[in-house]
This record gives structure tokens, C-alpha cells and sequence, in this order.
């Protein structure tokens, strides 16, 4: 059995009214059947188990936990935690708080009711672990906004598999024609600004264009043409409501349509009357 060690490191630098504060960071090898509380923190305090197993209780649940399990323990909540007596866990651990904690932490996944994560799948969790450790051990320069950046940096790599895990969830009913529907769609849609080509598209799935195009349009009802090029006729009728100091031009090239004059012909086709027309209606609209 490894021998029990405890290391820590403060922040050095003492912050106010920061986004996100990083007050400590460290690593312990537990002693077998060494417990924490039960007892409350007035910050959030992060642990990654690196080897071994033990025990996390939070809100009357209690949660058995091992190497690759990370659990947060959230401001005022009443919690214990006790390392197992057989294989006693090594941990690295982060204490914070700011304006912004609640708001990442959540995004990363972790709410009060779900307090544990799975990540041992995150090959980077050690790595910014040590960084926070590091440049406080050391007193570098900007110690607090360095360790700031890897504490979201580290937060960030939660977020990603977090949601990854909730896209899969979403998509298991889904068969594959749906799920391709959903990627097509969500890429048109964040993409109509730049120079999309159906090529690309289907270049960037890994199928054929003619294959992509029957099948959306046994979908939607229209080809993907169609679709991209009312979606950016739509949003440009958004921005000419919404934009009175950008010109026609403006925003017919923000919507991906650098032809000024097809742009124009595409709208009345659609809206029957001219951008500009549209434009001065929504005025009179608003006297």
C-alpha cells in the first residue's frame, strides 16, 4: 500500500470580485478509511480520484466511487467523503468560487442532484490538475488568472464530454437517416453565412451529394439548395428589422449572398416586396 501524503498550494495572489477565483489546489494519498465531514465548505471544491476507491454523500445520497470518478462538492451543501479501508483513493483536488462558478460548473455537467461525473475518458484532467498546482507552488506571475484559465480550461473538457454523452442519449432512439437529417440541418444552419456548397457538406458527412439531397428532401419537402437559401433570406429579413445601420448590400453579404441584386430578387420572390421596400414598411410600422 502507498504511503499517505497530503501536498497543497494557495493561491498567492488575493482577488476580489473575480469571474472565477481559484483559492487552493492539491493532491492527498489517503490513509485507509480516512473521512472528510460530514461538514460544509463556503466554496466550490472539485476532486478527480486518480487511484483507488471511496465513498461521497451528498444530500442523504451516497455515491461508491473509483479511479476516473470526479465529484463536486458545491457551496453550503452538507457532505462526507471516506476513502475505502482496503484500496484508499489518491485525489487531486481544486477549491473555487466567483461570480461565474455556478454557471461552468453547471454547464460541466454537475448540478445538486448529479453531484458525480464520469471522466476518466478525459486524457487532459491530470494535466490541468498539476497546472493549478503548479503555478501556485511556484508564485508565478498572474498566478490567479493562469490558474483561472486551466480551472476553465479543465471545466471546458467536462462541458465537451458532458454534452457528448447528452447528444448520444438523444440521438440512441434515432436511426441513422434521422441523425443525418439532424447534422445536415444543424450544419446548414450555423454555416449560411459562408460559402457553403452542398459539395462540401456532403464532403464533410462522407456521402454522396445525389444521395444527400433525395434524402433530404424526402425530409423537408425541398432540396438543400432550397433550404439554405430561404434560411438566408429569412435571417436577412431578421437583420433588416433588427439592423437599421447595416445597408442591403451589408447584409445580403452577411447572409452569405454576395450578389446584392440576386439577393434582392430572392426576397421579393419570397416576400413580395424589395429588401428596401420591407425595410420601409417595418419603419412605418414602428411611427
Amino acid at each position: 500500500m502507498r504511503q499517505d501524503t497530503y501536498k497543497v498550494a494557495s493561491n498567492p495572489v488575493i482577488t476580489y470580485n473575480e469571474h472565477m477565483n481559484v483559492l487552493f489546489a492539491g493532491e492527498s494519498q489517503t490513509k485507509p478509511s480516512h473521512q472528510r465531514g460530514p461538514k460544509v465548505y463556503d466554496f466550490y471544491l472539485m476532486h478527480t480520484v486518480l487511484e483507488g476507491k471511496g465513498e461521497f454523500t451528498c444530500g442523504g445520497t451516497s455515491y461508491l466511487l473509483q479511479a476516473g470518478h470526479t465529484f463536486l462538492i458545491e457551496p453550503e451543501q452538507l457532505v462526507s467523503y471516506m476513502s475505502d479501508a482496503d484500496e484508499p483513493w489518491l485525489y487531486r483536488w481544486v477549491a473555487f468560487n466567483g461570480p461565474q462558478a455556478a454557471e461552468l460548473v453547471q454547464a460541466a455537467g454537475f448540478s445538486t442532484a448529479s453531484p458525480v461525473t464520469e471522466t476518466s475518458q478525459i486524457r487532459r484532467v491530470g494535466v490541468l490538475y498539476n497546472s493549478i498546482f503548479s503555478v501556485f507552488r511556484k508564485s508565478e506571475p498572474a498566478a490567479h488568472m493562469k490558474a483561472a484559465g486551466y480551472l476553465q480550461l479543465l471545466l471546458a473538457e467536462f462541458c465537451s464530454a458532458y454534452q457528448m454523452s447528452e447528444d448520444n442519449t438523444a440521438l440512441a432512439g434515432v436511426d441513422d437517416s434521422d441523425r443525418l437529417m439532424q447534422q445536415m440541418i444543424h450544419y446548414l444552419s450555423t454555416q449560411y453565412a459562408q460559402p457553403v456548397s452542398i459539395e462540401q457538406m456532403a464532403e464533410s458527412f462522407g456521402y454522396n451529394r445525389a444521395y444527400l439531397s433525395r434524402l433530404f428532401k424526402r425530409y423537408t419537402g425541398v432540396s438543400p439548395i432550397t433550404f439554405l437559401l430561404n434560411l438566408r433570406i429569412d435571417k436577412a429579413r431578421q437583420m433588416i428589422r433588427e439592423r437599421e445601420g447595416l445597408t442591403i448590400e451589408q447584409i445580403s453579404a452577411s447572409v452569405g449572398l454576395q450578389d446584392s441584386l440576386y439577393f434582392s430578387k430572392q426576397f421579393r420572390r419570397l416576400y413580395g416586396l424589395s429588401p428596401s421596400a420591407y425595410r420601409e414598411s417595418m419603419r412605418q410600422m414602428k411611427s
